[in-house]
């Protein structure tokens, strides 16, 4: 089976990324890539392993879809502005698979949550798919495992490289702000704290970061257990639970950015046991948020709704 695909938002660092695994699928092709500030420009401009050098940006709005078909579409684009695009799209195209990497739909019931992990056969039935955000895939892959044995809240101690905040500049990708620094922000209701919480329905407390370098994400977590633990038990845990998951490494040394940067996959490790009380944890798990945080996971989405080997396109 081959399949067009239609990217809106092909500006940002997600949908550039999403684009270079597209450039590789064996049966995808590119419907058109929408951006209203590189409308014209070669897409190999942006997207330097783009194959075809007269493949250009378009400049599309929401009530344009009528000269524009697609078998699928990806929405990257900001919180606030997905849901008129995915419902323009669904008023002219009723069969067309969504996929929102926008938080729009991530608490809407009639829309697959995108964490193959966990919902897989949920996103292989759906046309309306929305992508999970990166620190909410992180934590969820991390905790799932234990969500049963939590006895308190856990916290969520995450780092992640200023590719995250976007294009558009802010105080959080600002080069000379960041310089030799780490930025806290957001430490009481992030987006993703309540993404996290509504989708392992426990009360998880996330308090996010943005360093210096470019891309990845890094997540510490503490959590307390109904009863003691071991750190061999743990591994043997996660092990179990992640066997058939490609993407998901499970490891007994602490994980560390560099190890995912530029892949799809997120890795788990570095389980600690306090000693002075086995019930209380601490582990870290890290992930590419440019990868597995969005555009790749994305690509498992769009493999899964449209009955395609999961993995095409990113291994």
């Amino acid at each position: 089976m081959n399949a067009t695909v239609a990217l809106i938002g092909a500006r940002g660092y997600t949908g550039a990324e999403f684009l270079k695994l597209l450039a590789r699928h064996p049966a995808l092709t590119l419907a058109f890539a929408s951006s209203g500030s590189h409308a014209g420009q070669q897409i190999q401009a942006q997207v330097p392993d783009w194959p075809d050098a007269r493949d250009r940006f378009c400049q599309l709005a929401p009530e344009d879809l009528a000269a524009h078909e697609a078998d699928a579409w990806l929405l990257a684009v900001p919180n606030g502005t997905a849901a008129k695009w995915a419902g323009a799209i669904r008023a002219k195209y009723d069969r067309a698979i969504i996929i929102d990497l926008s938080a729009d739909h991530r608490f809407e019931p009639g829309w697959a949550y995108g964490l193959p992990e966990h919902h897989r056969a949920a996103i292989g039935k759906s046309r309306n798919i929305a992508n999970p955000g990166c620190y909410a895939t992180g934590a969820q892959l991390a905790l799932l495992p234990l969500r049963e044995r939590l006895a308190d809240v856990p916290v969520v101690f995450g780092v992640s490289g200023y590719s995250g905040a976007g294009r558009t500049p802010s105080k959080r990708n600002d080069p000379d702000r960041l310089r030799d620094n780490l930025i806290p922000y957001c430490l009481n209701g992030h987006l993703h704290e309540r993404e996290i919480s509504h989708q392992l329905q426990h009360d998880v407390r996330l308090m996010p970061h943005v360093a210096e370098y470019f891309r990845g994400i890094s997540l510490s977590l503490s959590a307390r257990l109904d009863r003691p633990a071991s750190e061999m038990e743990l591994l043997d845990v996660y092990r179990d639970w992640y066997a058939e998951e490609p993407r998901v490494k499970v490891m007994d040394a602490i994980p560390e950015v560099s190890g995912v940067r530029g892949t799809p996959d997120a890795h788990i490790g570095g389980f600690s046991v306090d000693q002075r009380d086995p019930r209380r944890i601490s582990w870290v798990a890290v992930l590419d948020n440019l990868g597995k945080g969005a555009a790749s996971q994305a690509m498992q989405n769009l493999n899964l709704a449209l009955q395609m080997q999961e993995n095409l396109g990113i291994e």
